[in-house]
C-alpha cells in the first residue's frame, strides 16, 4: 500500500509539472519561499574531496579560497569552502572529547581558517560522520553520543554548513534515518543558534557497496531526509579521485532522478559533485552542469579551483545556465517521452516558462527535437534562449537542436508575443554518412584512413515563422583534405522544412593517423534581421595502419577504450597490479578492462579472423561475491559477430571469429545488468590474422 501511494503522489507531480494551464488563465507564479528557509533557492561552493584530496593544510584551503574570488567563482554564487575528510588529527579528539583539527597542517586549529574564509565574504563548510569513529574503517565519527558536543563546536567555529559521511555508521551498522534525524536536531538546537546547511551523505548503494538493505541505502533517503535536511546523497560517489566518467554522472543523474517531488525549496535531491577537468572532456562537463542545474541540484565543485581551465570556469558561471539552477521554484525537471539514447527532460520554473534539456547519451552527433507542448506551454508561437550562446529565436512549436556526441542543450521556452523574432533554425554537425560508398552504420562514430572517401551531409532544419533566404552551407576539412559541393543550395527554407546539403570528402593517401575536424558554416537572411551564420564541427577518427600477418592485437594501437573502472591494460588485469589469469591459468598477452568497456581497432578489411580466451580475471576473487558478472561481444562495423551470453567468474569462453571485410572492430564489455565494478574482466591472447 506504501508503494502505491508513493507512487501516486510521484504520478501528482509529474503531472502538475508538465500540465497545461487552462486556456482562459495565467499560471500563477507560485509563493515565494519563506524568508526563514535555509538556503532557499540549491546551495553552491566548492569541496576539497576531489581537488586536494585529504591532506590539505590551511593554506592550500587559502589559497582555493583566493581563487574563488578572484576567478569569479563566488560572485556567481559559489561562496562555500567545504572541508571534506582529512581536516582532523591521526587523535580526532582531545582527551576532554572534543574534535581536534591536525595539529600539523593547522597549527592554530580551524578558527583562523574559518575567519580567514568569511573575511573574504564566503561561508565555510566542515565534515564528520554520523557513526562512531573506528580506527581502520573511516577517519572521523560524531556517533557514541558526541552529536550535541559536535554540533556546539562545529556553530561555536562559526562554520555555515556540515556534511555527515555514513562511513562510520555503515561500519556499525546504524539505522540511517535515526542518527540523521538526531543528528539534525543537534544541529539545529546547536548552543550559539547558528544556522547551519545540512547535508546528508549517505553514499551507500548496491551492488557498489555491497548487499545492503534498501533503507540503508541513499536511495532510500529521500523518504525522510526533506524534513530533516537541505540536501541529500542520491547515489554513491560521482566518480574515484582524479578518475570521473561520463556514464557515472549520467548513473547519478538517473538515479537521482528517481524522486523529483522530494526536491523543493530548501530540500534538494544531491547527485553529488561538479567534476570539470577531472577525467570528462569539456562537452562532458558542460553536459553535467546542464543536468545539476535542471535538477535543482547542489552546485559544489570538486576540482582544484586554481588549476581549472577558463573553460571550465565560464561553463561554471554561465548566467543563463545558474537562473534555471537557482529558479526560486526549486522544481526538478522530469522526463517526458521514453529513456535511451536521447532524451528530454522539462523543468518548470517560477514565472511558467519551460527549461528544455536536449540529451544525447551516444557517440555520434545528432539533431533532437521536442515539442512545445508537451511541456505544458500553451500557443502556436515560442520564445527559445539557447541557455548556454544567450541567443533567441522563435519557434512554432518545435523545440530543436544539434547536440553533440554526450552532450545537452539547454532551452528556455516561453510563448512569444509581439512582431515575429528570427526563426528558430537549426545547423545539424557535419555528418559521415557513407565512407567508400558503404553506409556508415547509425550512430557509429566516423572512422577514416588515408585514401579513403566520405559522403558528409549537414541537416538544416528551420522551425520558426519566417523563412529562411538563401541557405548556404560551406564545408571545410584538415589542410589536404579535398571538400567537393554536391547539388545546389536551395533559394529559401520555408517554415516547417529541412534541407540536406550533401559534400564528397577525399582524405590524402598520406593522412596522418590522429584526429581531424570537419566544419561546418551554415548562413541564411531573414527579413528584418539581416543575415545569420551558425558554426557546427565534428571530430572524426583518422585510423592508424591496419595490422598484417598473425597479429597480438593487445600490442597493436588501437583507435579508442574504455573501461568502466579505471583505463585498460595491456597483458595485466585491470589497473595492472596483476598478470592476466583465469580459473588459475595465466595468460602472458591480452587486454584487461572494468566494465562497461569498448576497445575499436581499425583492421581495414584486412583482417580474416580473431581469436581469444575471454573471462574474468581471478582478481574478483578476492572481493566480495556481489557483481562479478560480464558478457562479452565482438562487434564489426556495427554488427554483432560473437556474443557470449553472462559469464560469471567461473566461466571461460574460448572464440573464434571471422573478420572478413570489417573495418571497424569493437570489443565490447558489459556488467551483464548488475552495475558492479568489480566485473574485471579479460581478451586473453588476443590474436588477429591479416
Amino acid at each position: 500500500m506504501k508503494r502505491r501511494v508513493l507512487t501516486g503522489l510521484l504520478c501528482l507531480a509529474t503531472g502538475l509539472l508538465i500540465a497545461p494551464p487552462p486556456a482562459a488563465a495565467t499560471t500563477p507564479a507560485p509563493a515565494r519561499p519563506r524568508q526563514d528557509v535555509l538556503s532557499p533557492t540549491p546551495y553552491q561552493g566548492w569541496n576539497t574531496y576531489f581537488g586536494l584530496g585529504g591532506d590539505f593544510s590551511e593554506q592550500s584551503v587559502r589559497e582555493v579560497a583566493d581563487a574563488l574570488v578572484d576567478r569569479g567563482l563566488a560572485r556567481a554564487g559559489y561562496d562555500i569552502v567545504w572541508l571534506d575528510g582529512g581536516w582532523q588529527d591521526p587523535q580526532p579528539r582531545t582527551a576532554a572529547g572534543d574534535l581536534q583539527a591536525d595539529r600539523t597542517r593547522f597549527p592554530d586549529g580551524l578558527q583562523p581558517l574559518v575567519d580567514y574564509i568569511h573575511a573574504k565574504g564566503l561561508k565555510a563548510g566542515i565534515y564528520t560522520d554520523a557513526g562512531p569513529y573506528i580506527p581502520g574503517k573511516c577517519g572521523l565519527g560524531s556517533g557514541g553520543g558526541y552529536y550535541q558536543r559536535d554540533a556546539d563546536q562545529f556553530a561555536a567555529w562559526k562554520f555555515d554548513a556540515v556534511k555527515v559521511d555514513f562511513l562510520c555508521g555503515i561500519a556499525a551498522n546504524l539505522d540511517p534515518k535515526t542518527v540523521y534525524t538526531e543528528f539534525a536536531a543537534a544541529l539545529r538546537n546547536n548552543a550559539s543558534g547558528r544556522p547551519i546547511i545540512f547535508n546528508l551523505c549517505n553514499p551507500v548503494t548496491s551492488p557498489d557497496w555491497g548487499n545492503y538493505p534498501e533503507e540503508q541505502q541513499s536511495t532510500y533517503s529521500w523518504s525522510y531526509a526533506p524534513g530533516i535536511a537541505q540536501s541529500w546523497r542520491t547515489y554513491t560517489d560521482v566518480g574515484f579521485v582524479g578518475d570521473i566518467k561520463f556514464k557515472d554522472v549520467l548513473r547519478n543523474y538517473d538515479a537521482n532522478a528517481r524522486h523529483p517531488e522530494a526536491t523543493g525549496p530548501g530540500h534538494y535531491n544531491d547527485p553529488d559533485y561538479l567534476a570539470p577537468g577531472l577525467g570528462m572532456s569539456d562537452e562532458e562537463f558542460r553536459t553535467q552542469m546542464t543536468l545539476w542545474a535542471a535538477a535543482a541540484a547542489p552546485l559544489v565543485v570538486g576540482s582544484d579551483i586554481r588549476k581549472l581551465s577558463q573553460t571550465s570556469v565560464d561553463i561554471l558561471t554561465n548566467r543563463n545556465v545558474l537562473a534555471i539552477n537557482q529558479d526560486r521554484a526549486a522544481v526538478q525537471a522530469v522526463r517526458i517521452g521514453p529513456a535511451g539514447t536521447t532524451e528530454t527532460w522539462v523543468k518548470r520554473l517560477a514565472n511558467g516558462d519551460r527549461a528544455v534539456v536536449l540529451l544525447n547519451r551516444g557517440d555520434s552527433a545528432q539533431t533532437l527535437t521536442a515539442q512545445a507542448a508537451t511541456t505544458g506551454l500553451a500557443g502556436s508561437r515560442f520564445t527559445v534562449r539557447n541557455a548556454w550562446t544567450g541567443q533567441d529565436t522563435e519557434s512554432t512549436g518545435t523545440l530543436s537542436a544539434a547536440v553533440p556526441a554526450h552532450g545537452a542543450a539547454l532551452l528556455r521556452v516561453a510563448p512569444a508575443r509581439g512582431l515575429p523574432g528570427v526563426p528558430h533554425v537549426t545547423a545539424g554537425y557535419p555528418q559521415v554518412t557513407q565512407v567508400n560508398a558503404v553506409a556508415l552504420p547509425a550512430g557509429a562514430a566516423p572512422v577514416l584512413a588515408g585514401g579513403d572517401q566520405a559522403r558528409v551531409e549537414v541537416l538544416v532544419r528551420n522551425d520558426g515563422l519566417l523563412p529562411a533566404l538563401l541557405p548556404k552551407a560551406k564545408l571545410a576539412g584538415p589542410t589536404g583534405w579535398t571538400v567537393r559541393e554536391l547539388g545546389q543550395a536551395p533559394l529559401l527554407l520555408a517554415p516547417g522544412r529541412t534541407a540536406t546539403f550533401a559534400f564528397t570528402v577525399t582524405l590524402p593517401a598520406t593522412a596522418a593517423p590522429g584526429g581531424g575536424t570537419l566544419t561546418a558554416t551554415t548562413s541564411y537572411d531573414v527579413l528584418g534581421h539581416g543575415r545569420k551564420q551558425q558554426v557546427t564541427a565534428t571530430p572524426v577518427v583518422v585510423a592508424p595502419a591496419p595490422p598484417t600477418g598473425s597479429v597480438v592485437l593487445s600490442h597493436h594501437t588501437w583507435i579508442s577504450a574504455t573501461s568502466g573502472w579505471m583505463s585498460p591494460t595491456v597483458d595485466l588485469s585491470v589497473g595492472g597490479w596483476s598478470p592476466i589469469s583465469m580459473l588459475g591459468t595465466v595468460y602472458p598477452t591480452g587486454i584487461g578492462v572494468a566494465t562497461p568497456s569498448t576497445i575499436r581497432y581499425y583492421v581495414g578489411g584486412r583482417c580474416t579472423g580473431l581469436t581469444a580466451t575471454i573471462g574474468l580475471d581471478d582478481a574478483v576473487r578476492n572481493v566480495g561475491p556481489e557483481g562479478a558478472t560480464s558478457t562479452f561481444q565482438v562487434v564489426g562495423d556495427g554488427r554483432t559477430l560473437y556474443d557470449s551470453g553472462l559469464l560469471t567468474r567461473d566461466d571461460t569462453r574460448q572464440l573464434t571469429v571471422d573478420l572478413t571485410g570489417v573495418r571497424v572492430l569493437d570489443l565490447v564489455v558489459g556488467d551483464a545488468g548488475d552495475g558492479g565494478y568489480n566485473d574485471r574482466a579479460n581478451w586473453a591472447g588476443l590474436t588477429a590474422t591479416c
